[in-house]
């Protein structure tokens, strides 16, 4: 594998720009809903320092990355929100919860939307920029659609249990302790023993490549990429 000083440049800020609004959006969004448990801890902000997490956002996706893993993915420094403190605690819950996802959409439509000043920028750095445009685009798309997975703690989870009846969103709820260790045995653990078997199922990372494919075409067809 090789990974050079160039390839760092155009992964590295689309990474952190990309974990620092998700996550910053939902503090944003919980202190406008009633909770300002983030925003007392400084986490209401876009200093990416203040949202990565060693583990989640550098260690595992290089060792899933050195791995040849199916599928990529990581996770950064949640932002704290306390539910209780929101003024209508189950659905307020639903909308912190989207608001990460749909930044990541709107970041992903705005990459899109500036492929088209790419011509504008001198020639020594037109595919420098271009490159780090690619791969906010591609970024973004991916972290949105990969959280609204509907395990606790993703967002998707969260929304589940806002919107579902008591008697199935409880017993949801009560995942949140295990949901990623419940997403390593779905996205790396099933498919290794896939392999073994001499079966395919890779069937979590298929689904999530799937309309990972299908957010893009449509966010290229709206924005002119097409």
């Amino acid at each position: 594998m090789n990974i050079s000083l160039y390839g760092i440049s155009v992964w590295v800020l689309p990474i952190l720009i990309a974990i620092t609004f998700h996550e910053a959006a939902h503090g944003f969004a919980a202190r406008r809903l009633g909770d300002d448990t983030a925003w007392k801890l400084g986490r209401v902000t876009f200093n990416p320092l203040k949202h990565i997490d060693p583990f989640g956002t550098i260690i595992l996706p290089g060792v899933l990355l050195l791995a040849h893993s199916p599928f990529l993915f990581g996770y950064a420094k949640p932002v704290p929100v306390n539910f209780r403190n929101l003024r209508y605690p189950r659905l307020d819950m639903v909308w912190v919860a989207l608001v990460g996802p749909m930044t990541n959409i709107i970041l992903a439509t705005s990459a899109a939307l500036a492929f088209h000043a790419v011509p504008l920028v001198p020639a020594g750095a037109a595919q420098w920029t271009f490159d780090n445009l690619k791969n906010a685009f591609l970024i973004n798309i991916v972290l949105a659609i990969f959280n609204v997975m509907p395990i606790p703690p993703l967002d998707g989870g969260r929304v589940a249990v806002g919107l579902l009846p008591r008697p199935l969103a409880d017993p949801l709820s009560r995942l949140e302790p295990y949901g990623m260790l419940i997403l390593i045995g779905l996205l790396i653990l099933l498919p290794m023993i896939g392999n073994q078997l001499g079966q395919n199922l890779d069937v979590i990372s298929m689904i999530l490549r799937t309309l990972t494919g299908y957010v893009i075409q449509t966010l290229l067809f709206i924005t002119g990429n097409t």
